[in-house]
């Protein structure tokens, strides 16, 4: 028997302020850099014949990847592993395939499922050791575990990440490895245990700002003052050939911001007449990406928004763009009245170069 048994908690990683590696007097042992990948996060428990998939939430996603499954027998027999679930193929990540694979419990063992793994078939890219055998590593430092991971040797569908102690090489991977789809660079404390649950890494990631047009808002959680629906996030368009595109949203924002944006979000209301070049969405289309559309994340969250005048322009920070939406939620940075919605367009995306994949590691976008 594995020593180590699910659910347990994956150690976390904090956004650093800078794009840069961190300083090596920060870490008690050094740092040790490795590509960002863009995956789901899971631990991977082989225990004999048994294989689990537990995600970061403590959720089984064992019966979604049946393909990870089959190939147990390249794991040893007895081994815990922390590391991403990805999809690759044509040189780079893509994780809206990824995203298509979660699939409700009620379908395991359906033909949904098979053929999903069939058509988008995920492999595992493994970053930590927690346990081989009967012995557990969480109290061993970083450097043993990496050396033990190292030592394993996994084959096809897993991998390990690539990993250096030199700063200078890990800047360049978070220069060029974002044209594969990775993103950003991870460091960790070579003198650190394995700490569940708790944010013991470092993540530098890519910081953008771009102009968006904020063209309606969905209502937080928990309401204002006085009982009132109060802004929890914007809803934000950038134009293109086709009109204004969703493209992501803008959120974590305070109390009293709230309150503030509410305020500003009524006086540019839309009646539920329109016009609104999204008021088709307000029966939404199961079939088409929409701000008020159900997902399989959604959970059955209330997803009705709120329409607004497509008049006010916001900078919002971002991190990368998957195909025409924001890969996370944005953040506003200020409102900028000296500039039309019509000029909010795709053209002021930075474009990553392309990187192929099998460069960062060999054999993973065959």
């Amino acid at each position: 028997m594995v020593a180590l048994q699910p659910p347990i908690k994956p150690m976390l990683a904090k956004a650093t302020k800078s794009q840069r590696m961190p300083a090596a007097d920060k870490a008690t042992g050094g740092w040790l850099f490795e590509p960002k990948w863009d995956g789901f996060r899971v631990l991977l428990f082989r225990d004999g014949d048994a294989l689990t998939i537990q995600s970061r939430n403590g959720e089984d996603l064992t019966y979604c990847f049946p393909e990870i499954s089959a190939a147990l027998d390249q794991l040893p027999s007895a081994c815990v592993l922390d590391g991403e679930l990805v999809i690759a193929h044509d040189g780079r990540l893509w994780f809206e395939e990824l995203s298509q694979r979660i699939r409700p419990h009620s379908e395991a063992g359906g033909w949904k499922i098979a053929e999903l793994a069939a058509n988008y078939p995920a492999s595992y890219v493994a970053f930590d050791l927690l346990a081989i055998g009967q012995q557990d590593l969480t109290s061993q430092t970083m450097q043993e575990r990496r050396a033990a991971l190292a030592a394993m040797a996994l084959n096809p569908p897993f991998f390990t990440t690539p990993a250096t102690t030199d700063p200078e090489l890990a800047q360049t991977w978070f220069s060029e490895f974002e044209g594969a789809g990775l993103d950003g660079v991870i460091a960790k404390d070579l003198g650190s245990t394995y700490q569940p649950g708790k944010r013991a890494m470092l993540k530098v990631k890519h910081i953008r700002t771009v102009d968006v047009v904020i063209a309606g808002w969905r209502a937080h959680k928990q309401p204002g003052p006085n009982n009132e629906p109060v802004v929890g996030s914007l809803l934000l368009g950038l134009y293109g050939p086709q009109g204004l595109h969703h493209v992501g949203v803008a959120a974590s924002f305070s109390a009293a911001r709230r309150v503030e944006l509410t305020e500003l979000m009524q006086r540019y209301a839309v009646e539920e007449s329109g016009p609104h070049p999204w008021l088709s969405w307000a029966q939404p289309d199961p079939e088409r990406r929409q701000p008020g559309g159900e997902s399989r994340w959604s959970a059955g969250k209330n997803l009705s928004f709120h329409l607004v005048r497509p008049e006010l322009v916001a900078e919002v920070k971002y991190d990368h763009m998957e195909g025409s939406r924001f890969r996370h939620v944005t953040s506003l940075v200020r409102f900028r009245p000296d500039r039309t919605p019509q000029s909010c367009t795709f053209d002021q995306l930075e474009t990553p170069v392309p990187y192929d994949l099998a460069r960062v590691a060999p054999g993973l976008s065959d």
